[in-house]
């Protein structure tokens, strides 16, 4: 599956819209990383437990947007996008989107 942020793929032709592709995930803090984190913000540096949390996060939607559009015929995915936004205290989604395409 190629996968692009830009509207089109370079080199190729986008010979098929399948429309919009969608993979979320909801994930919580956790009192380990957070116990880390609270020290971190006292002598500063990155909150790695927070970084992979973001990653592993990024890497479930898109895992799921990528499923959707393999299910639509899809090869590639033009426009991808990501968002985030708070659920609840302490939970965050993170989304990923973008336009179902194939190209030759």
């Amino acid at each position: 599956m190629i996968l692009t942020t830009v509207e089109g793929v370079p080199g190729k032709e986008i010979v098929e819209h399948f429309g919009l592709v969608q993979g979320s995930t909801v994930r919580a803090k956790n009192i380990g990383r957070d116990i880390a984190a609270s020290l971190k913000n006292v002598v500063g540096g990155e909150l790695k437990g927070y970084t992979e949390l973001l990653q592993e996060a990024r890497q479930e939607a898109t895992d799921r947007m990528i499923l959707q559009a393999q299910q639509l015929g899809a090869n590639a995915i033009v426009n991808v996008r990501f968002a985030t936004s708070s659920v609840s205290q302490g939970a965050a989604e993170l989304f990923a989107y973008g336009t179902a395409v194939r190209v030759q």
